[in-house]
């Protein structure tokens, strides 16, 4: 059974940092291209960035690059996101996801963790 569970989400103020964990089980993670994804209040799913199975390629939406990072650890299985100079738009549920492939669509996804910026 695959397994992604999110932790490491919470209260943050305006330009502070966070990061967030996922723990995957239950596949072949090393060969799984991962992905975090988040959904605002009222919005669609939005695609963050992408990761391939080895770490050696990754991929932004405009809205995060350059303040959030996408790492894994395959001997751990697990999936990170650095979040910087965060914003109140980033405020969201946030997920942890594998893809069929890379690029591609939502395979599976996990639970989430919440992720509010505010003063």
């Amino acid at each position: 059974e695959v397994q992604l569970v999110e932790s490491g989400g919470g209260l943050v103020q305006p330009g502070g940092s966070l990061r967030l964990s996922c723990a995957a089980s239950g596949f072949r993670f090393r060969d799984s291209v991962m992905s975090w994804v988040r959904q605002a209040p009222g919005k669609g799913l939005e695609r963050l960035s992408i990761i391939s199975g080895a770490g050696d390629r990754t991929d932004y939406a405009d809205s995060v690059k350059g303040r959030f990072i996408i790492s894994r650890d395959n001997a751990k299985n697990t999936l990170d996101l650095q979040l910087n100079s965060l914003k109140t738009e980033d405020t969201a549920m946030y997920y942890c996801a594998k893809l069929y492939f890379y690029d591609g669509p939502l395979n599976y996804r996990g639970q989430g963790t919440q992720v509010t910026v505010s003063s």
